[in-house]
C-alpha cells in the first residue's frame, strides 16, 4: 500500500507542477514579446528494496519556445518588434546584460530609453539617453534619431543605436526575472543582420487552444492521482479490518 501511495503521490506532485508551468503560459497570453515555456514528463524509476518494478513520471522544463509571435501594428514611433530572430539589449535589475523581445519601449523622466517595466535599453557603449525632443524615431537597424526640442525637422540628429543581438538559441536560457542571457553568462556581440519593424509590436507566442488543452488534461491527470491514493487508503483500511476480525 505504502508503494502505491508514493507513486501516486509522486505522480500528483509532478502534476501540479506541469499545471503550474501550463498556467503560467496562459497568464502571459497578453504580455509583449513572451516566450512559452515548455515542459515534458519524463520516467523515472523507483529505486529501493526489491525488483525495480515501479516508476513515476516527473516533470522538467526542456527549455522554450522559440518561434515568432504574431505582429501588432500600433504606429506608435518608439514601438519595435524583431524581425525573425534576435534580441534587444536591455539592463537587469542586477546589473547585467539581458535579452528581450518586448519592444514596448518609451523615454522616462531621466532621459533613458527604457522597457515598459522600467529597465533600461542598451548601446554597444552603454544605456542609450535622449536628449529632449520634439520627435523621435527608431530605424529598422535600431537607430534612434530625434528632431530636438526647439529644432525643425531639417536638424534631425543621431542619438545613438540600440544593442540587437542573435546568439544561437540553444545557447540562450530564460532567467527567474523572465528576461533571457547566455548559457555561459557572458554577453553576446552585437548581430548586424537583426532588423526591426518599427511601429510594430511583437505579440506573445503562447498558443491559446493547446495550453486550454493541456490543463484540462493535466487536471484530469491529477485528479486520477488523487483517487489512486484514496483507493490506496481504502485498501489498507479493509486490511486492518480483516486483520483485526480474524483476531
Amino acid at each position: 500500500m505504502d508503494r502505491l501511495v508514493y507513486v501516486a503521490m509522486s505522480g500528483a506532485k509532478e502534476t501540479l507542477r506541469a499545471l503550474t508551468a501550463n498556467n503560467h503560459n496562459l497568464a502571459n497570453v497578453s504580455t509583449t514579446g513572451f516566450r512559452a515555456d515548455l515542459s515534458a514528463f519524463q520516467t523515472n524509476q523507483v529505486t529501493g528494496a526489491g525488483l525495480p518494478s515501479r516508476a513515476y513520471a516527473m516533470d522538467s522544463s526542456v527549455g522554450w519556445d522559440a518561434s515568432a509571435g504574431a505582429l501588432q501594428h500600433t504606429g506608435r514611433s518608439l514601438d519595435v518588434a524583431i524581425k525573425g530572430s534576435g534580441w534587444l539589449a536591455v539592463q537587469s535589475a542586477d546589473g547585467s546584460e539581458a535579452y528581450t523581445r518586448a519592444g514596448d519601449l518609451h523615454v522616462d523622466e531621466n532621459g533613458s530609453l527604457v522597457t515598459a517595466n522600467g529597465l533600461q535599453v542598451l548601446s554597444d557603449s552603454g544605456v542609450v539617453t535622449v536628449a529632449p525632443y520634439n520627435s523621435i524615431t527608431i530605424g529598422a537597424d535600431g537607430t534612434l534619431s530625434i528632431v530636438p526640442a526647439g529644432q525643425t525637422a531639417s536638424t534631425s540628429a543621431i542619438v545613438g543605436r540600440i544593442k540587437l543581438v542573435n546568439p544561437p538559441a540553444q545557447n540562450v536560457v530564460r532567467g527567474q526575472d523572465g528576461l533571457f542571457r547566455q548559457d555561459n553568462g557572458e554577453s553576446a556581440p552585437s548581430d548586424a543582420s537583426v532588423s526591426l519593424v518599427p511601429g510594430a509590436l511583437e505579440g506573445s507566442n503562447v498558443d491559446v487552444a493547446q495550453v486550454m488543452t493541456n490543463m484540462i488534461e493535466l487536471s484530469r491527470r491529477y485528479d486520477l492521482q488523487v483517487k489512486a491514493m484514496r483507493t490506496a487508503e481504502d485498501t489498507a483500511s479493509s486490511g486492518t479490518k480483516l486483520l483485526q476480525t480474524s483476531s
